[in-house]
């Protein structure tokens, strides 16, 4: 069984994906193939990034609970 790619992992082999592209001398169906393999990639690095979002804007209260950060109240107290 395959493991889970990390973040950079994936965001690296998006970046190898890219660079394969722009160089613009591989055939049409590679091409094809290297272009869904980003759109996939790039679909999976924006949901951890929506997921790691989500984490920071939650704050734990003394009792152990989670709540949402309240951004607005924050600034507002500086």
């Amino acid at each position: 069984m395959e493991k889970e790619k990390t973040f950079e992992e994936n965001l690296q082999e998006l970046q190898d994906v890219v660079n394969n592209l722009e160089q613009g001398d591989i055939p049409l169906e590679k091409a094809l193939s290297e272009f869904q393999k980003g759109i996939q990639l790039s679909s999976q690095l924006q949901d951890t990034l929506k997921n790691a979002e989500k984490t920071l804007t939650k704050v734990m209260k003394d009792n152990g609970e989670e709540s949402d950060l309240d951004l607005e109240t924050d600034e507002t107290n500086e």
